[in-house]
């Protein structure tokens, strides 16, 4: 018996290492000097840096009008596709989700300020993953990256920054109106107010340390604290959930509820905002490409990205499919770079993150329960990573300095992301004008200005 048992052990054992062999020439672990094992530690490193936009995608985008537990499907789908698709067809270590930033423009800039219906802000972004994939797969790419100025770019990528943060705040209670000052703090007899000014303290410690999954851990902790603080409903501030797993549940309100004959029945008061999230879209994946291509040392010998276009158009395609699951603009994350760090060099990386996207959806019911007190303090830190790129610029240049602030400063005083990209766009020109730089101004940057002054008529007749 002994004797037989042998043989089969051993016939038995090449089946690992076919699987490791196929994997192996699919992705070149070997040439990027990786392995299968390394691979899966580092996808499950990125997931735990990403995770927290299954909690925070549906509690930003609910507010819209959106059903909460749909919203964690479609956050949790569009995630698992993008990442198969940048895994499968690009071969980079690179995650894809719903991007932070464009679901709040989605949710308290074009519902709830401009009025317009979910269902049309969905055939908006839909419409810009279209244009961004055109964007992506001809020359004009390379044309938009050198024709939107550093300062425009960085200006209104901390204006949808320092908007985060102050969302973040006023919905966790932290920050409420006052007639006398407009807005004040909240009171600190409040305990949900408490439980947000101890995540305050908490959540950047928790990153400055290096903690793993700072972000989820925060999360994590605030919600189950949030089981013994009492709200002001007369109610916890953590509600007990349904269940703790249930079956994934399919975002039937949201999917393919998209509507397009609202989007082109209104395209004069959209257009500065498809302009916004075209190009929040295109310099964010530009942005992480570098970055998470440079820390793995994957850049060719000319300093080109490998598989640039293919990764452009995962981006460009899953902001496509993810409004019709039913959440915003998907774009890959720059939390890869943990997974990078971990030893993440291939797009199997990417596709341990899908997989574990697909876990997720089995714990949906915990998901919804999450609320705004815990959620907040890892929104101010998403805010103020947003924000980081102010330090590559020359703010003694009134040329930059004042487009910069007036974006940042108009967006977050009136909230309003249009107000702030209009008068930082016009400053921008008029700067460049008076100091003799006319000719510098990309004729891409005086059609925005056009398009900014056309928005500010039309909206001026509406209100």
């Amino acid at each position: 018996m002994n004797e037989m048992t042998k043989p089969q052990a051993a016939s038995a054992e090449p089946a690992p290492r076919a699987a490791a062999g196929l994997l192996d020439r699919i992705f070149g672990l070997t040439e990027r000097g990786t392995s299968v094992g390394r691979e899966v530690m580092a996808g499950a490193t990125t997931f735990a840096a990403m995770a927290y936009i299954i909690a925070v995608n549906p509690a930003i985008m609910s507010n819209a009008g959106m059903d909460r537990g749909d919203l964690v499907s479609a956050t949790a789908l569009a995630a698992i596709f993008g990442s198969m698709m940048m895994g499968l067809w690009a071969n980079l270590p690179l995650a894809v989700a719903p991007a932070m930033g464009s679901n709040v423009i989605f949710t308290y800039v074009i519902v709830k300020q401009m009025g317009m219906p979910w269902q049309g802000a969905l055939a908006m972004v839909a419409f810009t993953g279209v244009l961004f994939l055109i964007l992506s797969l001809s020359k004009l790419r390379e044309k938009v990256a050198k024709d939107v100025p550093e300062a425009l770019k960085i200006g209104i990528q901390a204006a949808v920054g320092t908007l985060i943060v102050f969302i973040a705040l006023r919905g966790a209670g932290f920050v409420v109106q006052n007639p006398s000052t407009y807005i004040a703090m909240g009171s600190l007899r409040s305990p949900p107010v408490l439980l947000t000014l101890f995540g305050l303290l908490l959540t950047p410690v928790l990153v400055a340390r290096r903690v793993p999954a700072a972000l989820m851990l925060s999360i994590a902790v605030l919600t189950l604290i949030g089981f013994f603080v009492p709200g002001g409903n007369g109610k916890m501030v953590t509600s007990v959930p349904s269940a703790i797993m249930s079956w994934p549940r399919w975002p039937s309100s949201t999917f393919m509820a998209l509507d397009f004959g609202y989007l082109f029945s209104h395209f004069v008061v959209a257009l500065p905002l498809l302009f916004y999230f075209l190009c929040a879209e295109f310099f964010s994946t530009l942005g992480t490409l570098i970055g998470v291509t440079g820390a793995a040392n994957l850049r060719k010998p000319d300093g080109s990205i490998p598989n640039a276009t293919a990764a452009f158009a995962t981006d460009a395609t899953a902001s496509i499919v993810g409004p019709l699951l039913g959440t915003s603009v998907v774009t890959a994350y720059i939390e890869s770079i943990t997974g990078v760090q971990a030893g993440g060099r291939t797009g199997l990386t990417s596709l341990t993150v899908a997989g574990l996207f697909f876990l997720a959806l089995f714990f949906w019911p915990i998901f919804v329960i999450i609320p705004p007190q815990a959620t907040a303090p890892a929104l101010v830190l998403v805010g103020v990573l947003m924000m980081q790129g102010l330090a590559r610029i020359d703010m003694t240049d009134l040329g930059n300095a004042v487009p910069i602030v007036l974006t940042l400063l108009v967006t977050v005083l009136t909230n309003n992301l249009i107000n702030g990209m209009a008068l930082g766009t016009l400053s921008y020109i008029a700067l460049e004008v008076t100091v003799g730089r006319r000719s510098q101004i990309p004729a891409m940057v005086w059609g925005l200005g056009a398009v900014f002054i056309a928005y500010a008529i039309v909206i001026a007749q509406i209100f």
